[in-house]
């Protein structure tokens, strides 16, 4: 049997089964975006990356405000977090050049939601031929890219415009 080592991934594997608190709040309260991977604030939105991404520079766009359905959100809010999906694509554009996305939202558990009280859009770049065997029968993704690279690269592109 072949091995993947991918030490790096540690801390987000160990961090996976946390359930107490938000983590949208949380990383609203941090100082420290970097270590909390959060790209971009905006008053009634922000952007920020995916600690178990599906690919390199999935991201997500959630609101400030803890609400979790599309219903409990304003139109501002939804206007500024579809503002921030669209800054992210053109930053992933510019950076990653995807081929396509998956864009959505997943509202409630039975729709596949990670986090069920605080609404939040993920944006994940594609590729012709990002899909292989890996995740279908070692069930493990294989990202080329760490997070802090990514961190890195993402910030520097939605600084720049």
């Amino acid at each position: 049997m072949e091995r993947l080592w991918a030490p790096w991934r540690m801390s987000y594997v160990g961090a996976a089964d946390r359930t107490d608190g938000c983590l949208f709040c949380d990383a609203l309260a941090s100082s420290d975006d970097r270590k909390v991977l959060v790209l971009l604030r905006r008053p009634l939105a922000f952007l920020i990356l995916n600690a178990f991404p599906y690919a390199s520079g999935h991201l997500m766009a959630a609101l400030t405000r803890h609400v979790g359905t599309l219903g409990e959100a304003t139109a501002a809010e939804l206007s500024e977090v579809m503002a921030l999906v669209r800054a992210a694509v053109r930053a992933l554009d510019r950076v990653y050049h995807p081929d396509g996305y998956n864009i959505g939202i997943n509202q409630g558990r039975v729709a596949g939601a990670g986090v069920e009280g605080h609404l939040h859009v993920h944006v994940v770049p594609r590729w012709n031929g990002d899909t292989n065997f890996m995740p279908v029968l070692g069930e493990v993704r294989v990202l080329p890219e760490s997070l802090d690279a990514t961190y890195d690269r993402l910030s520097a592109a939605l600084s720049s415009g």
